[in-house]
């Protein structure tokens, strides 16, 4: 019997296997797998591997049909509890505990009924706006307004925005500054266009910002548009209001609202109202800012469940000007597509990485191109000060980043109702004359 260490040596020694095509074609996927694979149509090589590529992960573009459900037991659980008593040994549960079940198990049938019934009323009931599908608004005809959205941080004002537009157009996340620059949302209805301009949190010195400086200019940008609006929203959190109140939050909201404009026009909503347990205290929240001038309307809204968010949406077509559209009703443009793409990039990268790391890191849209396929390739880079900040944010083994990368590209291919290929790439910012 040849012994197993004397096989291996004879194989790696002989010139005639070492040469064999065989034990080439066997090691080529092996490098495949670890190199960068540019597309077909994209005639540059990258100079290293991405640390995210979706083409590495099986994600099916059509979405799965839904489990067939098992079958329900039919038979009565305190009996069933007996019997494991009886035959197993298992303790038998409490009468209430059986009970409990049961009142669960009754709820769960109500609450499904009361979704189909309503699910079967709005597939009865007509469209909200029975539009001929032939119509088009000729130029005369045609109407717009711009809207500001402004407040504090964490106000709410990028959910109001998703909500309103239907789609996400700007990252939504529980921490403070989300939002970093001005993002545009677009409502078409009938011969009216609203865009909605969603805008950095208003809040100077404000202790929890990573880094001032830079937060400052921000903010300071966002103070210089305001009078470029045609209308401006003034939202602020209705919830923390009553249980923290914020002086800066008060000073701003009475800093906006203290003098009537004469060119534009100001509203106040009081955003999260479905988090206030006692409705009268809303009440109590208006009366403390009726007497400033410079808001001609008040809302009480919900921007994550819609609570009054379609009477705000009426005001805002009612206040519509004359005036030829800014952007294309149908198809949404290239630059819109690809704020959109940071933004949902930006938004899965604050939910899976803490602490002060989002807030230094640079994000930036590197390659955008449309493939013959009608599919999009889409990189973005992310740029860190530090080696140690590259490695956290890629994970052990590119687990974070490689998070990251799929639940984005899940959710750009569902906006864009398209195929899109997202490549991620961590670097580090080279030093200054280095």
């Amino acid at each position: 019997m040849i012994p197993l260490r004397a096989v291996r040596r004879l194989l790696f020694s002989s010139p005639a296997l070492s040469s064999s095509p065989t034990i080439k074609l066997n090691l080529i996927p092996l490098a495949r797998f670890s190199a960068a694979q540019p597309h077909p149509d994209d005639h540059s090589i990258a100079e290293e591997s991405p640390d995210f590529d979706s083409r590495e992960f099986s994600l099916p573009y059509s979405p799965s049909p839904s489990p067939t459900p098992g079958r329900t037991p039919t038979w009565n659980e305190a009996y069933r509890a007996k019997a494991d008593q009886v035959l197993y040994g298992r303790p038998n549960p409490t009468t209430a505990a059986v009970k409990q079940k049961e009142v669960e198990k009754e709820e769960d049938n109500e609450r499904a009924t009361i979704l189909a019934r309503a699910l079967l009323e709005a597939a009865l009931a007509p469209p909200d706006d029975v539009e001929d599908e032939d119509l088009i608004v000729k130029e005369e005809d045609q109407r717009s307004l711009s809207v500001g959205i402004i407040g504090a941080p964490n106000a709410g004002k990028s959910s109001l925005t998703n909500f309103m537009v239907g789609t996400k157009v700007a990252a939504v996340s529980r921490k403070t500054n989300t939002t970093t620059h001005e993002v545009l949302g677009v409502i078409t209805k009938a011969n009216t266009q609203i865009c909605l301009f969603d805008t950095p949190g208003l809040m100077i010195g404000h202790h929890g910002y990573p880094y001032k400086t830079d937060v400052k200019v921000r903010v300071e940008s966002a103070w210089s548009s305001i009078e470029l609006y045609d209308l401006l929203i003034v939202i602020f959190d209705v919830k923390r209001h009553l249980t923290m109140p914020d002086t800066r939050v008060t000073k701003l909201i009475s800093r906006l609202g203290a003098q009537a404009q004469v060119k534009q026009k100001r509203i106040l909503c009081m955003n999260k109202v479905d988090l206030v347990e006692d409705k009268k205290d809303l009440l109590k929240v208006a009366k403390e800012f009726e007497d400033l001038p410079g808001y001609e309307r008040y809302f009480m809204i919900s921007g994550l469940n819609g609570s009054g968010v379609k009477d705000l949406v009426q005001y805002l077509m009612d206040q519509a000007v004359k005036r030829p559209w800014d952007e294309d009703p149908i198809v949404m443009s290239e630059e819109m597509m690809k704020s959109i793409s940071l933004e949902v990039v930006r938004e899965k990268m604050l939910n899976h990485i803490h602490q002060e790391i989002p807030y230094v890191i640079d994000h930036c849209l590197m390659d955008w191109k449309e493939l013959r396929d009608g599919s999009l390739r889409v990189e973005q880079h992310f740029i860190t000060p530090k080696e140690r900040q590259r490695q956290i944010l890629i994970g052990k083994n590119g687990s974070k980043i490689g998070r990251i990368g799929i639940e984005a590209n899940e959710e750009l291919r569902s906006i864009f109702k398209r195929e899109v290929h997202l490549i991620l790439q961590v670097k580090v910012a080279k030093k200054k004359g280095g």
